[in-house]
C-alpha cells in the first residue's frame, strides 16, 4: 500500500498539480491492517476519522499548487456565497463529477457528510484550517488509491476550464471583475507554450502485434506528457489485421501497457467489454474512413473554444442550459474541428497531435 501511495503522489507532482516540498506535497493514506500514509502531516488528525465514517480504501489530500491554487480559491469562495458547490459546464466534468461541492472549513464531520454522496470535497480557505494555506482537494478511493488520484485530477481540469470559460464569457459580455482579470494576469504566464516538436512515434505499418500494443501505448504516454489529456480523460486505438487495439475504459493512457483490448471488426469475441466508452466512435470512424489511428482527447483549452458562443446567439439558443452536450454550432480550433462542449477532435485522418493551446 505505502508504495501505491507514493506512486500516485509522484503523479501528482509531475502532473504539476503538486509540490516536492511544503504544504503542496499530496497527501495519501490507505487502509492495509491500519491507516498509511505516504507522508507525515497534521491534516492526517482530521482526515483519519474519516475513514471511520466511509467505507473507503483510501483518501488523498491535495493543496494544489498555482494557478489552480488561486483559481480554485477564488470559485470556491464563490460558491459559499452562492449554494455551496462549483458547477461546471463542460461534458466531462458534468457527466462524472456533476458538480464540486464546497465545504468552509477542514472539518471530518463536514468531509464526511459530502464524500457520502459524491467523489470529492473542496474546502476553501480560511481562518480555522490549521496554517491557512489556502484550499485542498480531497477525494475517496472505495478500491485504489488510482480513484483519488484520477478525481483529484479531474477537479483540477474542471475548475481551470471553468475560470477561463466564464472568463472568456465575462470579456465578450463586458462584465469581468478587477479581481477576474487579475487572476487572469496571474495565470497566464505560467501556462506552459505549445510544443511545436512533434514527438517520435513508432511508424507503421506494423509486422507483429507486439509492435500495435507497443505503439498505441507509446501514443498514450505521449498524449500525456504533451499535456493534451488531463487525468484519464482520452484514448487511443490502431487497427491492425481487421482487429481494433483501443485503450480499455478507466485507463491512465500513460500507463496502458496490459490496459489495451484487441476489439475484431467482425464482432466474433467479447474483447471490447472492457474497453473505452468511446469504442462505438473508434468503430464507426474506421469503418467509415481510411483512418487506422485514433487519438480522442480533451485538451484544456480545446475544451473552453468548445464552449465558445457569442452572447446574443447564447441568449437566445434553445440548447443553453444543454449546451455540452447538444449545442449544434461547429467550431474550430489549430485547424482542427472540435465537439460542442467537449473539446475533443472530430476523428478524421491519421493520428495528429493538436497543439493544447489558446
Amino acid at each position: 500500500m505505502e508504495k501505491t501511495l507514493k506512486k500516485f503522489a509522484v503523479k501528482l507532482i509531475k502532473a504539476k498539480l503538486g509540490s516536492r516540498t511544503g504544504p503542496g506535497r499530496p497527501l495519501l493514506g490507505g487502509l492495509d491492517d491500519r491507516i498509511v500514509w505516504n507522508r507525515k502531516a497534521e491534516e492526517t488528525k482530521i482526515l483519519e476519522p474519516v475513514f471511520q465514517g466511509l467505507h473507503i480504501n483510501s483518501l488523498a489530500f491535495l493543496r494544489p499548487g498555482e494557478p489552480y491554487q488561486s483559481l480554485i480559491s477564488f470559485l470556491a469562495k464563490k460558491a459559499l456565497k452562492t449554494g455551496g458547490a462549483i458547477t461546471p459546464k463542460d461534458c466531462e466534468t458534468r457527466t462524472f463529477l456533476h458538480e464540486l461541492p464546497v465545504i468552509d472549513e477542514l472539518s471530518p464531520d463536514k468531509i464526511i457528510g459530502i464524500l457520502k454522496n459524491r467523489k470529492t470535497v473542496i474546502v476553501a480557505s480560511n481562518n480555522r484550517d490549521p496554517g491557512n494555506m489556502g484550499p485542498a482537494v480531497i477525494a475517496h478511493g472505495a478500491v485504489s488509491p488510482e480513484q483519488g488520484f484520477v478525481t483529484i485530477s479531474s477537479v483540477c481540469f474542471a475548475c481551470f476550464i471553468k475560470f477561463f470559460t466564464d472568463y472568456l464569457e465575462a470579456l465578450q459580455k463586458g462584465t469581468a471583475t478587477d479581481e477576474e482579470h487579475a487572476l487572469f494576469d496571474m495565470a497566464a504566464p505560467g501556462l506552459k507554450p505549445c510544443r511545436k516538436k512533434m514527438p517520435r512515434l513508432m511508424k507503421g505499418p506494423f509486422q507483429t502485434e507486439e509492435e500495435v500494443y507497443s505503439a498505441v501505448a507509446e501514443a498514450g504516454l505521449k498524449t500525456v506528457e504533451y499535456g493534451l489529456v488531463d487525468s484519464y480523460f482520452g484514448n487511443v486505438s490502431y487497427l491492425w489485421n481487421q482487429t481494433l487495439y483501443i485503450s480499455q475504459t478507466g485507463s491512465s493512457l500513460d500507463e496502458l501497457s496490459g490496459c489495451i483490448d484487441p476489439v475484431p471488426l467482425d464482432g466474433s469475441t467479447s474483447a471490447g467489454i472492457t474497453a473505452s466508452s468511446e469504442l462505438s466512435a473508434h468503430m464507426e470512424t474506421i469503418l467509415k474512413t481510411d483512418c487506422r489511428a485514433i487519438l480522442h482527447g480533451h485538451p484544456k483549452f480545446s475544451v473552453i473554444l468548445s464552449m465558445d458562443c457569442d452572447p446574443v446567439e447564447k441568449k437566445a439558443c434553445r440548447f443553453s442550459d444543454q449546451c455540452h452536450i447538444k449545442c449544434p454550432k461547429s467550431r474550430w480550433g489549430v485547424r482542427r474541428p472540435h465537439c460542442s462542449g467537449r473539446g475533443g477532435d472530430r476523428p478524421a485522418g491519421p493520428l495528429q497531435y493538436p497543439a493544447p493551446g489558446p
